[in-house]
C-alpha cells in the first residue's frame, strides 16, 4: 500500500514543483511522478544532515510532502542548469 501512496504523493509533489519552476507544459504525469519521487530522495538526503528532519512519502505526512516538493524543485533547477546553462 505504501508504494501507491508514494506514487500519488510523488505525482502531486512533482506537479507542484513543475508549476513553481515553470516547466509544467513540458512534463506529463509520468515525469511528474518520477520527479516527485526522486525529489523526495534528494530532499531527504539534504534535509536530514542539514536540519535533522526526515520525512516519507510512503506514509503521507506534511513534512515528507514539503521535503519532496523542495527536493523536486532542486532537481528541476539542476535539470534547467544542464539543459540551458542557466536557471529559468
Amino acid at each position: 500500500m505504501g508504494w501507491i501512496i508514494a506514487i500519488i504523493v510523488g505525482g502531486v509533489a512533482g506537479w507542484l514543483a513543475s508549476m513553481v519552476m515553470n516547466r509544467d507544459a513540458s512534463m506529463g504525469i509520468l515525469w511528474n511522478i518520477v520527479v516527485g519521487i526522486i525529489g523526495a530522495v534528494i530532499g531527504n538526503a539534504l534535509a536530514g544532515p542539514l536540519f535533522g528532519v526526515r520525512g516519507s512519502i510512503q506514509t503521507f505526512d506534511l513534512t515528507g510532502f514539503i521535503i519532496a516538493i523542495v527536493g523536486a524543485i532542486v532537481l528541476l533547477g539542476i535539470v534547467n542548469l544542464v539543459q540551458r546553462g542557466r536557471v529559468r
